[in-house]
């Protein structure tokens, strides 16, 4: 199903039968995906004394309560609010979904015992192109990725320098395979956060960090439409669904 779509000054066609879904699903497992020192997602049936919202315990429904944490669980959107005293909602700052996106591929670099992801790094693969979104795949790329528990594992992160270099580029959505853009003991500091929603001048309200996403290696390097799916909850994180489509030349 092709599909024109203008974009800006440009008319782009894109194929709708074939959306590359690049979130990692989120399930009741110990083998879901985990960050931040806490305990795996529950979706368990709603019990009402011996009644259990469950067909397979003999009720006429399944009716579940889920419990996750949108950060630690899975794929996720996140606005400026997630380092700000003021509350800013995902929900309310998050008001369009559709972007010209590059996919880049980086291997992060050793510096003092850290791997990061530097300016330099990221200059090179985005080179002059102007973007509204980049979706970062690190390597090494495996299937681990889906289910990996990353608490007091010290992944990579984005140095400051980076996450300054994007918002000065005008990237506005920062998507990125893993737990954080930031090092995960920082003592609070989450340098790249705060450099890119530029929280020592005019916040960016309506520029977004997508963390935990998983990009196939099938899917190659370069320009993408990016729908930008969230859930509309009135927070500064929801779990989200980013879909790429090719662009057809």
């Amino acid at each position: 199903m092709l599909a024109t779509i203008q974009y800006n000054s440009k008319k782009l066609q894109i194929d709708l039968s074939k959306p590359i879904d690049i979130s990692i699903p989120l399930e009741a497992s110990k083998s879901n995906v985990n960050a931040w020192y806490i305990e795996e997602p529950k979706i368990e049936p709603v019990k009402d004394g011996e009644w259990i919202a469950s067909v397979l315990e003999g009720a006429s429904i399944n009716f579940n309560n889920i419990y996750f944490n949108p950060h630690g669980h899975g794929t996720h959107t996140e606005c400026v609010g997630h380092i700000t005293k003021e509350v800013h909602s995902i929900n309310q700052n998050l008001k369009q979904f559709f972007f010209l996106a590059e996919v880049i591929t980086v291997a992060p670099e050793n510096l003092n015992g850290d791997f990061v992801i530097s300016k330099k790094q990221i200059q090179y693969a985005i080179g002059n192109k102007k973007r509204d979104a980049v979706v970062i795949r690190t390597i090494p790329n495996t299937n681990d990725k889906l289910t990996k528990q990353y608490s007091h594992t010290n992944p990579p992160y984005l140095l400051e320098d980076a996450a300054e270099y994007l918002r000065k580029k005008g990237i506005k959505h920062l998507l990125i395979d893993l737990p954080s853009v930031d090092k995960e003991k920082d003592d609070g500091e989450l340098l790249a956060h705060h450099a890119f929603w530029n929280t020592k001048g005019k916040l960016r309200l309506d520029a977004t960090i997508t963390e935990f996403v998983f990009v196939p290696n099938t899917v190659v390097d370069g320009t993408y439409f990016l729908n930008l799916q969230i859930a509309p909850f009135e927070n500064d994180a929801s779990p989200s669904k980013p879909v790429l489509y090719k662009i057809i030349e």
